[in-house]
């Protein structure tokens, strides 16, 4: 993985926080000073702390979970999209639809309706229907694959959340933080950084800095994925997964013969 400089986070205006009236104070500690009314993030904190944050995402990958990377404001939603897809990874980058977590039973079930219309009209099906119900289909398929496109190929619960802004992707860290998944967050002087478990200092709102973290992130989850010891798709752990609907345990040998336990965490809230 290609480490993150002083020098990138400067060019990508990483440093620059909100103005000083649009400030919480519980971020007092990572900012360097004031500069023409605007906060100067500690560029050295977020050094430091993202390096953390991309140990933990790599390292989740390589477990055999994957990450789920939320990003719903304008300027990220392209970019969230490009990286996670590219990490072959997951996204939200619509809307967060409350119970996404929580509720993912429901959820599943709009997916596989997704599913379904994506293949009436892959398979041509689609045309036995009326011009006016064909359009109504067409409608109800944009809508949800502008909501679930990124995920409906999510078959568990992610291991860990990505997030852009934890003030404007508030549900999607509690819901996470419910069940007991790890947030990682690109956190401005107006968020409140105890709503995330690794906390990663910088702009939030300037579509270079927010490039940059999730290339990075992306390039973190490729690593993890390379180091994984398992076969099929990089990051499983075995031929079995974790049962998330039932909430089992679920035991898996790698490749290398190392016997695999994964416990369910907050699994079971998720028919809640």
């Amino acid at each position: 993985m290609t480490m993150i400089s002083l020098r990138d986070l400067v060019e990508a205006g990483v440093h620059y926080g909100h103005i000083t009236s649009r400030w919480e104070p519980k971020m007092r500690e990572y900012i360097y000073g004031v500069r023409n009314g605007i906060h100067i993030i500690d560029l050295s904190q977020t050094v430091r702390l993202f390096e953390d944050a991309r140990n933990f995402i790599s390292s989740t990958v390589g477990n055999g979970k994957e990450v789920l990377f939320v990003g719903t404001k304008k300027q990220a939603q392209a970019i969230v999209a490009e990286e996670a897809a590219r990490a072959r990874q997951y996204y939200v980058t619509s809307r967060w639809l409350g119970g996404t977590l929580t509720n993912w039973r429901t959820i599943k079930e709009s997916i596989e309706r997704l599913k379904k219309i994506d293949q009436m009209v892959t398979d041509g099906s689609i045309m036995k229907y009326t011009k006016k119900e064909r359009l109504k289909i067409e409608r109800e398929q944009a809508k949800l694959e502008a909501n679930l496109g990124g995920i409906k190929n999510m078959q568990r619960l992610p291991g860990a959340l990505f997030v852009i802004d934890p003030r404007k992707e508030e549900i999607a860290i509690l819901e996470a933080r419910r069940l007991g998944i790890m947030v990682v967050g690109l956190v401005d002087t107006n968020c409140d950084p105890d709503m995330v478990d690794y906390v990663i200092p910088g702009n939030d709102d300037a579509i270079r800095s927010i490039r940059l973290f999730c290339a990075s992130i992306a390039d973190a989850c490729i690593e993890g994925s390379k180091r994984a010891v398992s076969g099929g798709r990089p990051g499983d752990i075995g031929p079995s997964t974790f049962d998330v609907e039932s909430g089992e345990v679920v035991t898996g040998t790698t490749s290398e013969g190392v016997e695999v336990i994964k416990k369910p965490t907050g699994a079971a809230s998720a028919e809640a």
